[in-house]
């Protein structure tokens, strides 16, 4: 059987073991099917398992060249090195939709199997001051009702991502080719670094695991059971999507940097944001959620950060996938756009209506105690990365609109987020400091104010170490000097509440969602620093060069050592042979691949946790008997701390994933509700 005719009866076994699977679980849900949960289960392992079959078609159409598949004649080509003829899957629009179908069918798998034995259990929750206490709880097996709604959800988002690969999307069309026909290839700016292999997936896992959160926020709407049970049993799984879209964030920044030879990582280019949206309203429930377990308090507010972090992942990927953006990492035009844009529609409509269905059950009689609070303190970060996602989104999506009502073409560029979000980030910065040293809030107590400030005494003596290393260093400029003083404040706050902890714990001390919390705002810090350098000092020039021919900029010695032709399986390369400082020979070049318009740059970077040498090569003067090139050189400082803290960051997230010792007993699987008095 050809490849066309697998990947499309896998495909299409795909949408119907989801269409069955809605089914099934409606049906149970209406009391007609008893064994329904065994059904659904099922189904979803056969979803996936069409996921599995539809993929490994698609890679065996890749790697053995079939041009019978429209997407292979498309995307692959002969030439292609092995690794990026992997990644060719996640390079064009149907390819990067089928490995999102095949994420989701992998995350409604897992639920399926971690959800399958539950147990009568007892939920920990909030009581009155900083103290615990147990509420009895009726325990709930596999065929709760709070299960069979989320699970119909993931059904529902399995079957769309189906619906596109077997309408507007399909992978799998079969075409006719001549003779001895090759492909183009990916993009060539995809096939010229490793991190093009990783970046997608990772970022895929980040955007799509917001969906298990998300569903489970709607089944607790659909319900009745809105108190703090679905909020344990998502925990760790809303963290992990975290984790990983914020690693994929990471990684996409980093390609840009060692691929795109501009000499910069981050241009707030609306693809950019369309990842980095969900990160903020995501990153802020993650904040948020912890007051409501404690206190019982922000139910609307956590249930419109979920629905708002997965609401933008589709709508990121309407930005991605319909074409509406010129992009680097944008797809071209396609059929695809009005169906996302409706689904996220949907998505929005559905979601305020159940909101505003439960508002009387919403409201809670919890209030901030006292403002100086670590309630308060997170209640003032919520604001501020509400405020944060709302600059980024203006931005983004202003242009588009102005376009679609008005007709003309405008854009909004770094200086607008750059003005906008700085003060932002500042405050964020300042909070990271000061919130994790407050106490919770109680009626009728006053903040300890002494207490307070013997806490943060070890974090402002760093921060003002950070200030005069900074100013020795020869840091000018009254913003970078107050992101290094506010990092360093930050960075000390950490610091200290994890030595506090390994102190008490020793090795536990670093694990747990608190613990690793800590090590988080460590690589934020280090993030937040870097980029404040690396953005406020960066230098660059221009050097038309011959061979043997010395520069120097901003400290270093660059020499033009020479030029050569390399070829190599996929593409042509004439190298600049630079050494800087004296020492390693870079090579930066310019590349001609067989069936590109135009020529590429590949950049080289020489990196040192003191700075970074960027070199691109601009042009090879073509004169007789001359050697020249014309090289820009892009130095910037502290970029390393950029790729460290974001492994800092994955590093602590992982470690918040591992249940620490005085939260074993807190129900991760807890579907429950208030036992009657």
């Amino acid at each position: 059987m050809s490849n066309v005719a697998l990947g499309s009866a896998a495909v299409a076994a795909g949408l119907g073991a989801a269409l069955m699977g809605l089914v099934v679980t409606g049906l149970g849900l209406t009391g007609h099917l008893r064994y329904w949960p065994r059904y659904a289960r099922q189904l979803t392992f056969g979803m996936a398992a069409a996921a599995v079959m539809a993929v490994v078609v698609m890679e065996r159409a890749l790697i053995t060249r079939d041009f019978t598949v429209k997407f292979v004649a498309d995307n692959g080509s002969s030439t292609t090195p092995p690794v990026f003829n992997v990644a060719t899957l996640w390079s064009a629009l149907e390819g990067s939709i089928l490995l999102w179908a095949l994420v989701l069918c992998g995350y409604a798998v897992v639920v399926a199997i971690k959800f399958r034995g539950l147990q009568p259990v007892a939920l920990w929750a909030g009581g009155a001051g900083d103290r615990q206490r147990v509420v009895k709880v009726r325990g709930r097996g596999p065929d709760d009702p709070m299960l069979a709604w989320a699970m119909l959800v993931m059904f529902a988002v399995s079957a769309f991502f189906y619906a596109l690969m077997v309408g507007p999307a399909d992978p799998f069309i079969a075409v006719e080719v001549p003779p001895g026909y090759d492909g183009p290839g990916p993009n060539p700016l995809l096939q010229n670094h490793i991190l093009m292999a990783f970046h997608p997936p990772i970022l895929y896992l980040g955007y799509v695991g917001f969906t298990v959160p998300f569903a489970f926020a709607v089944a607790a709407l659909a319900t009745g059971r809105l108190g703090e049970g679905w909020l344990a049993a998502t925990r760790r799984w809303t963290v992990a999507a975290w984790g990983f879209l914020t690693f994929g964030i990471v990684l996409g920044a980093w390609w840009s940097y060692e691929t795109l030879g501009w000499g910069g990582y981050w241009a707030w280019d609306p693809v950019e944001n369309a990842s980095f949206l969900p990160w903020l309203t995501g990153t802020a429930y993650l904040h948020s959620v912890m007051v409501q377990e404690r206190r019982g308090m922000l139910r609307v507010w956590n249930l419109s950060l979920v629905i708002a972090t997965f609401s933008l992942t589709i709508l990121g990927t309407f930005l991605t996938r319909s074409g509406v953006l010129a992009s680097v990492h944008s797809f071209t035009e396609s059929g695809i756009g009005p169906a996302i844009l409706g689904f996220f529609a949907v998505i929005v409509a559905v979601s305020l209506a159940l909101i505003a269905w439960r508002g009387d059950q919403l409201r809670t009689p919890g209030r901030i105690a006292a403002p100086v609070s670590r309630e308060g303190a997170f209640l003032a970060n919520n604001a501020l990365f509400a405020a944060f996602a709302f600059v980024v989104l203006l931005g983004t999506v202003f242009p588009l609109l102005v376009e679609a009502f008005d007709g003309r073409t405008i854009s909004v560029g770094n200086p607008y987020f750059d003005r906008m979000t700085r003060p932002i980030g500042f405050a964020l910065l300042l909070l990271m400091a000061v919130a994790p040293m407050l106490p919770w809030g109680s009626e009728g107590k006053r903040p300890p104010t002494e207490l307070l400030s013997r806490r943060l005494m070890a974090p402002m003596w760093i921060a003002a170490a950070a200030l005069v290393l900074s100013v020795v260093a020869g840091a000018r400029g009254w913003a970078p000097l107050l992101a290094f003083g506010l990092g360093g404040f930050a960075g000390g706050a950490a610091l200290r509440q994890t030595l506090l902890a390994v102190r008490r714990h020793r090795w536990r001390g670093l694990v747990g969602r608190t613990n690793g919390g800590m090590i988080v705002h460590l690589g934020v810090v280090l993030v937040a620093v870097a980029f404040a350098a690396s953005q406020s000092y960066v230098r660059q020039a221009e050097f038309d060069l011959e061979a043997g021919q010395p520069a120097s900029f901003a400290g270093h010695e660059i020499v033009y050592v020479g030029s050569a032709v390399v070829a190599h399986e996929n593409r042509t390369e004439r190298v600049a042979f630079v050494r800087v400082d004296d020492a390693k020979t870079y090579g930066p070049a310019i590349a001609t691949y067989p069936f590109a318009s135009q020529t590429i740059g590949i950049p080289s970077v020489r990196s040192t946790l003191r700075d970074d040498v960027a070199l691109a090569v601009l042009q090879f003067p073509e004169e007789a008997g001359a050697d020249r090139v014309i090289l820009r050189v892009t130095v910037q400082p502290l970029v390393v701390w950029l790729w460290l803290g974001g492994i800092v960051m994955a590093l602590g997230t992982a470690l918040s994933l591992v249940p620490s010792r005085s939260k074993r007993r807190e129900p991760a699987e807890a579907f429950a509700e208030e036992a009657p008095a």
